[in-house]
């Protein structure tokens, strides 16, 4: 009693569902990146709320996404506060992230 209404499609492979969460990823990630440029969402708020497109992103990629910040003023700003710039922002602690918000 095979009925063909009842069939259930297969899922897709797994390297499909992994690219597809990748641009995902990389899409809303495009769009933190272009508000915090904007100056619409400050990269304090971003570190303090730690959405999820941001918590795999770099700290220093973070901060050179701000108007008139580059990877040189990010490295440096990075350097002095004596965070590496690949320290991605989930990673941080509640307290580092409380921190870091309030010098940027």
């Amino acid at each position: 009693m095979n009925d063909a209404s009842t069939t259930i499609a297969p899922a897709p492979p797994q390297h499909m569902q992994a690219l597809q969460r990748a641009n995902q990823v990389r899409l809303a990630r495009a769009e933190l990146k272009r508000n915090v440029g904007l100056g619409a969402l400050p990269v304090a708020e971003v570190i303090l709320a730690c959405p999820w497109e941001a918590a795999s992103m770099t700290i220093a990629e973070l901060l050179a996404s701000q108007r008139r910040w580059g990877t040189t003023r990010a490295s440096k700003f990075l350097a002095d506060i004596g965070l590496p710039e690949s320290k991605t922002v989930g990673s941080m602690t509640e307290r580092q992230r409380g921190v870091l918000a309030a010098i940027v």
